[in-house]
């Protein structure tokens, strides 16, 4: 069950989900709600259809949406996952495919307003832009090697002379797994791109302003 709403009427985007968690080593059940207006996804105890979520009542947890990265899984069509700027992440599951598209859709909109927003941030100084163009042209060539072996890996897989089959259920899921990390490593350089062209303009606007 989910309760979508536009991001312009200022409402809470929520519903159940289903939230692994390595302390008890299985899923649990709990509401999700998400504040646009903040970004923030927080999600509380629930104990099934009947129970409310009660005013006022503490989440058990939160997550910032802003520069996360939203991935389907491939482990199946209701699992997805939230990568959080701040190194977390989140394992989720949906009660059905519909469910799930309708939440990843939902989130990443979310999360790519509160990614632009973060360019109203002060910018940085000159010698730490230098260090973050250093570490995005570092991440470019390891991703760029990245894609390069996941590429002769599917060649190697769907080659004629692999001593397997192409169709082998381990190698299709190995294939699947490699092409689905390559996509969320790519949305998180394209993230890091983004916030990179924001502080670049926000400080050639403030220089601007001094010339002035």
């Amino acid at each position: 069950m989910m309760k979508a709403t536009g991001l312009g009427s200022h409402k809470p985007l929520s519903g159940q989900l289903y939230k692994y968690t390595n302390v008890v080593k299985g899923w649990q059940q709990r509401w999700f709600a998400v504040d646009p207006e903040t970004g923030v996804l927080s999600y509380y105890l629930f104990d099934g259809p009947g129970d409310t979520i009660q005013p006022g009542q503490p989440a058990r947890g939160e997550a910032h949406l802003a520069a996360a990265v939203i991935c389907p899984s491939d482990e199946d069509s209701r699992t997805f996952t939230i990568n959080c700027a701040s190194g977390d992440m989140l394992k989720l599951r949906a009660t059905d495919a519909r469910a799930r598209q309708e939440w990843v859709n939902g989130l990443r909109a979310i999360a790519e307003i509160h990614t632009k927003a973060m360019g109203a941030n002060p910018p940085l100084q000159p010698r730490e832009q230098l260090a973050v163009h250093d570490a995005m042209a570092s991440a470019r060539q390891q991703l760029q090697a990245t894609e390069l072996s996941d590429a002769a890996l599917a060649r190697c897989i769907e080659s004629s002379d692999s001593p397997f089959p192409h169709t082998d259920p381990d190698l299709l899921l190995l294939k699947a797994t490699s092409a689905a990390s390559m996509q969320c490593l790519l949305q998180c350089l394209g993230i890091l791109h983004r916030q990179q062209q924001y502080a670049t303009v926000s400080v050639s606007s403030k220089n601007s302003d001094y010339d002035h």
